[in-house]
């Protein structure tokens, strides 16, 4: 089991959570950009950097990833073609994704998208917040006790 992180956009408590879980939990943490991502020394974490361009950190968590895993990604779409492979995927937020909710919300943020598109919604999301932060943290524990569980680790 590892876990995957598409560093693009990841707010910066997120990646500091995933980090302190990683080393505690003495699990494999990849961060995938195309920008670099600072990580403190250690052989449990790492940076994959990527050629710049539109989803290619998207591109290489699928092509790399595999059933078990766990990603971290605000990017609906890819959170859909994990969940397909039977990766579990959290938002930064602390939304789980599964393949029962994922179809669900690739409609739902199209259907934003289109109406941002056409002028009739502006803004985006609230600022990330602490009670954001305590609902990642929450859900990746979760998260990876159920797929430890059900690995036998």
């Amino acid at each position: 089991m590892q876990i995957w992180v598409d560093a693009d956009a990841c707010p910066l408590p997120v990646k500091d959570i995933v980090v302190r879980t990683a080393l505690r939990l003495q699990i494999k943490a990849l961060f995938v950009s195309d920008k670099y991502v600072h990580l403190e020394k250690s052989e449990l974490l790492s940076y994959v950097a990527v050629v710049q361009g539109p989803d290619s950190a998207d591109k290489y968590i699928v092509a790399t990833s595999a059933a078990g895993d766990l990603a971290v990604t605000q990017d609906i779409p890819l959170a859909a073609l994990l969940c397909r492979q039977g990766v579990a995927v959290i938002d930064p937020r602390g939304v789980v994704h599964t393949p029962n909710t994922v179809g669900d919300r690739l409609a739902t943020r199209n259907l934003m998208t289109d109406l941002r598109e056409a002028g009739m919604i502006t803004g985006g999301p609230a600022p990330f917040g602490p009670k954001d932060r305590q609902r990642f943290s929450d859900s990746l524990d979760r998260e990876l006790t159920r797929i430890r569980k059900s690995s036998g680790l």
